[in-house]
């Protein structure tokens, strides 16, 4: 018999007892719930069925093919609550989107403006509202924070009924890439809670800061069938440095992985060079990192998927080519051949069906982010990538040009499907 080498049973010891915190996450991440009470009534217009998003209208599964859409022209922001203005910008922007095959807008700005929508009634385009939500917070379960979002969830909700077209809205999401500090943080304030059980949203096995998302998600439809008799699809935004899918260079603990599950379907901004995609496993059909994503977050959950934002920057330089690789720095025929990329992957995986819709990031650049300063909105600066996503750049007589080939690109990828 082997004899074991001195102190060998104590580091065994304390590495189990070090793994046992992890083994038990494990096993309650197996365990994770979430569902909407079968009493809830379903949407008018858009449900999911069978893992699909369907049409009801049409009686069939709908893929939605879209684009990110704020429209905030250079001297314009909205950090300080501004809509983008109530002009004629949208009737080119519309226009352009047609051309393309677009089905689908995410919008980002809370408050789009009447003609906004007049142009809307003129396409078949359907859109859905993202809310964002302050993502720094320090503590997500925090009442004032709470209570302070919730404020912003109505008027966004009020603002689709008494501006908006609801009836061309396919979700609400609460919420968009809540930073790692902030969900670490708060799972360590609240070890003991674990679920919750609304009107409408039930959960188990969650994080506390998925808590905090379902009690925000399940006021939301509450308020929305009691104000308007009718609801929506509702979901959270996340992104892949903080979950659902378990990787070593993950931002957040692995007990504090997000999986945004709550409410109707899966809503998850999945970039080629984000962290938890770039180091996962390959394909089944065009090996690449991006569609073993794909497949694998396919394979945990029973819901839609829905992309709702995935593109590339195209900045004069990556300013940060160590700790944000791709992040900016791309050629113009580098985005057309990553979309192409892209659109194969989706097309080929296993279990495409599950895979609702993509936006692409985004319709135009936005000369305001970051927001370093008050003047931020006058100029695009070279060393942010965030000003570079669109695949139409603007000029400053707030011209919109094509970036290459990039739009006629799209144009064929949707209208091959």
């Amino acid at each position: 018999m082997k004899v074991l080498p001195q102190g060998f049973l104590v580091t065994l010891t304390s590495l189990f007892l070090l793994t046992l915190p992890l083994a038990i996450q494990a096993s309650k991440d197996l365990n994770k719930t979430s569902r909407i009470s079968k009493s809830t009534p379903k949407p008018a217009r858009f449900v999911v069925r069978n893992g699909k998003v369907l049409d009801i209208k049409k009686q069939r599964p709908v893929f939605f093919k879209g684009i990110g859409y704020s429209p905030f022209l250079p001297g314009e922001t909205p950090l300080q609550g501004a809509s983008p203005g109530n002009d004629e910008r949208y009737q080119e922007h519309l226009h352009l989107m047609q051309k393309m095959g677009i089905n689908y807008l995410h919008v980002f700005p809370l408050k789009m403006p009447e003609k906004f929508f007049g142009q809307l009634d003129r396409t078949d385009i359907f859109y859905s509202q993202d809310i964002w939500m302050f993502p720094y917070a320090e503590d997500f379960l925090d009442k004032k924070y709470l209570d302070w979002k919730w404020s912003i969830i109505k008027e966004a909700i009020d603002h689709t009924y008494r501006v908006g077209r609801p009836d061309r809205l396919v979700f609400f999401s609460i919420g968009d890439e809540l930073q790692a500090e902030s969900v670490a943080r708060t799972d360590a304030r609240h070890p003991e809670i674990s679920s919750f059980k609304g009107k409408h949203i039930q959960v188990s096995n969650r994080t506390p800061t998925e808590i905090a998302l379902a009690q925000l998600i399940d006021k939301a439809i509450d308020y929305e069938l009691k104000t308007y008799g009718r609801r929506h699809l509702y979901c959270h935004t996340s992104w892949t440095h903080i979950g659902p899918l378990k990787r070593d260079d993950l931002e957040v603990p692995p007990a504090s992985a997000l999986l945004p599950d709550i409410g109707d379907l899966v809503c998850l901004n999945i970039y080629t060079y984000a962290r938890g995609v770039v180091t996962s496993p390959p394909g089944s059909v065009t090996r690449s990192a991006y569609q073993g994503y794909l497949e694998e977050l396919a394979s945990i959950t029973d819901k839609p998927i829905f992309i709702t934002q995935v593109g590339l920057s195209t900045s004069p330089f990556q300013p940060k080519p160590k700790t944000a690789p791709g992040f900016g720095g791309h050629k113009e025929q580098l985005v057309i051949t990553t979309f192409k990329a892209i659109w194969k992957d989706l097309q080929t995986a296993k279990n495409k069906q599950k895979i609702a819709g993509i936006a692409f990031f985004e319709f135009q650049d936005e000369w305001w982010k970051s927001g370093e300063d008050p003047t931020d909105s006058t100029r695009h600066e070279r060393e942010d990538p965030e000003e570079w996503f669109g695949i139409f750049e603007i000029s400053t007589d707030r011209k919109l040009k094509p970036k290459g080939k990039i739009p006629e690109t799209l144009r064929k990828l949707f209208d091959s499907q």
